[in-house]
């Protein structure tokens, strides 16, 4: 059998010529082992009707295994030299042949070293979208940080808002008076900020866990 893998036959064939060439060969080799078989059957009905013959069916057994191995070496020389010719003029594809499928590397040819460019090129683009997915989800996590923050700070709006609607039910208009209410009252302040800070700690922790 050919050693050669010949693999664009095998992609315009859908198997390889020499698992073709090896079918053919077992399928040869089997009909020869029956038709063996059979001559040995015909021997032993013929020599049944015989008067006094001393040829016995081991004898015929023996001499059957011995044509057979005749057989067989020829047959294997002769193989040789068909799968020889068969391979070379009928199971194998020019070297000038294009397959249809591979008509766009006649159009595009690109040598070796294209090749790896392109390659390298995917590779960089690849780790690039890789950064800026990993950028995106950072953004993404800030953008959420922020929104809390903003809700945070929106909740201290309406608290100055409240305080001052106070101040002015209370007859505080002037910055002075104001400026002292707002001392009184800086405590509540204090605790808004605190708590905002320790909610900004509790999501950058999550952040990091994630």
């Amino acid at each position: 059998m050919s050693v050669n893998p010949m693999a664009y036959e095998a992609q315009f064939f859908g198997f390889t010529p020499q698992t073709c060439m090896l079918r053919i060969y077992i399928a040869f080799q089997d009909y020869l082992f029956e038709m063996m078989l059979v001559v040995e059957r015909v021997i032993l009905k013929k020599l049944v009707g015989v008067p006094d013959c001393k040829i016995s069916p081991f004898q015929i057994r023996k001499s059957t295994e011995r044509f057979l191995l005749f057989m067989k070496d020829h047959f294997d020389k002769l193989f040789s030299k068909m799968e020889e010719v068969l391979l070379q003029l009928v199971l194998n594809i020019p070297e000038n042949v294009l397959l249809p499928e591979d008509k766009v590397h006649e159009q595009y040819p690109y040598s070796k070293e294209q090749f790896q460019e392109l390659q390298d090129e995917v590779r960089q683009l690849q780790q690039q979208y890789k950064a800026e997915a990993s950028a995106g989800q950072a953004l993404r996590a800030e953008l959420e940080e922020q929104k809390v923050v903003q809700a945070e700070l929106e909740k201290i709006l309406q608290w100055f808002d409240g305080l001052e609607n106070i101040c002015r039910e209370h007859g505080t208009s002037s910055f002075k008076e104001s400026f002292a209410f707002l001392t009184q009252n800086s405590k509540k302040l204090q605790d808004v900020l605190k708590e905002v800070e320790e909610k900004s700690k509790k999501i950058k922790k999550h952040d990091q866990l994630l």
